[in-house]
Formats: structure tokens, C-alpha cells, sequence
């Protein structure tokens, strides 16, 4: 009994460094092709492997000193329309956009404009009773994804490719829904956060007094 607890312990030891090393040594199978395929001399090889790779399109620009800019496409500028991507062709930005609206958050907060602590209710007052907490949901909160707020995206009611032009129909899936949690109880990531920070900015644009040199200011925030 002894020999078998013994072997017990050095199994239960040895066993995770066996398996971390493994784990290390031994890829994944589908990582083993690209590791293994020669990469193309071209970087209009490149952008093309990355097509067959699943993504739908691609543009790739290169601007090196002493050369002209490149411009490199594959793949889908519309896969609906099979209509293929150009070096010209314009994409939607998805949530790359919330760079730039935390950005002007950032400033506008700097400036006086805005005040991360102030609320939902006190910047957008008609969601009072529609939007769980919004008395005590702060624009940090949001900014930072702590707001508890629904994520329209996840209502099986979305369509991307049509609710998403209208966004006062993709405000109302999460209007008069309970909140996922507390807010500022935890993180969880929603795309309403950021519509409704949107709506904050809009509103501070239309009431705000806009002196030429303010209004320079604002510009540079587009």
C-alpha cells in the first residue's frame, strides 16, 4: 500500500510537467501547415494566403522611404455581390470606431465638457426607467464596460445586416430588460455602451455654445 501512495505521489507530480512540456513541445495539428508551408516571396502572395485563410478581404498598404506607396487586395469588397476588394475599397469599421469615441470622451472630459462620473440619467434623462440603474450607471462605467447594460448584439432579434441601420431599433432590445449585473460589479463587454456614448456626444455637440475656435476644437475631434 505504501509502494502504491508513493507512486501516487510521483505521478501527481510529475504528471503537469509532463503535460506543460508536451503542450509546449507538441503543436497544435492545425498550426502545423503554416509552420511548415514556405512563406511567398510577395507580399501580394501574403495578403493572398490570408484570403484562403477564411478572412473575406483584405487591403494591405506599404509605405517605405524612398518608394512609392503599394497597395495590395484580395478576397470580398461585398461577398454578398461578389463584388472583389480594390486597394480603394471601403470597409465598415465595426468597433474600431470605439477608439475614437473614447478618444473624444477623453477629451471632452479634459476640457470640462463631460464628466466621467456623471450618470446616464443625468446625460441621456428619457432612458430613466427604461435602462435598469441608470441613475447610478456613470459614462466611466461605460467607457470601461462595468455598466451592466445588455448587449444588443446578443438579442436574437439582431440582424447585422439590417438592424444594425437603425440604431434606435437596435437601442430597443435592451430597453426595460434587466440589467446583467450591478453596475461596476464586474466587466463584461456590450456594444450598447458605446451607442449610448454616441448619443452622449451627439447631445453635447447640439447644446454646446461654439465660439470659432471651440468649434476648430470639435472638428479635430471627427
Amino acid at each position: 500500500m505504501q509502494k502504491k501512495d508513493r507512486i501516487i505521489r510521483i505521478l501527481r507530480i510529475i504528471g503537469p510537467i509532463i503535460g506543460i512540456i508536451s503542450a509546449l513541445v507538441i503543436a497544435p495539428l492545425d498550426l502545423v501547415p503554416p509552420w511548415i508551408t514556405p512563406l511567398p516571396d510577395t507580399v501580394q502572395g501574403q495578403v493572398d494566403d490570408a484570403v484562403d485563410l477564411g478572412l473575406d478581404g483584405i487591403i494591405v498598404y506599404v509605405d517605405q522611404g524612398g518608394q512609392p506607396p503599394a497597395f495590395y487586395a484580395a478576397g470580398w469588397k461585398n461577398k454578398l455581390t461578389q463584388e472583389p476588394a480594390d486597394p480603394h475599397a471601403l470597409f465598415k469599421i465595426g468597433s474600431i470606431s470605439k477608439l475614437y469615441i473614447a478618444t473624444a470622451v477623453a477629451k471632452l472630459v479634459n476640457n470640462g465638457t463631460l464628466s466621467l462620473d456623471k450618470t446616464l440619467a443625468d446625460y441621456l434623462p428619457e432612458l430613466v426607467g427604461r435602462i435598469e440603474y441608470a441613475d447610478q450607471i456613470t459614462l466611466r462605467m461605460m467607457v470601461q464596460h462595468r455598466s451592466g447594460i445588455p448587449n444588443f448584439t446578443d438579442d436574437a432579434a439582431w440582424d447585422w445586416f439590417t438592424t444594425q441601420l437603425d440604431i434606435n431599433k437596435a437601442l430597443e432590445l435592451v430597453l426595460d430588460e434587466p440589467a446583467d449585473f450591478k453596475p461596476d460589479a464586474r466587466y463584461s463587454y456590450s456594444n450598447t455602451n458605446y451607442l449610448l456614448i454616441g448619443r452622449i456626444l451627439d447631445n453635447a455637440w447640439d447644446t454646446a455654445t461654439i465660439n470659432t475656435s471651440q468649434k476648430k476644437y470639435w472638428l479635430r475631434l471627427g
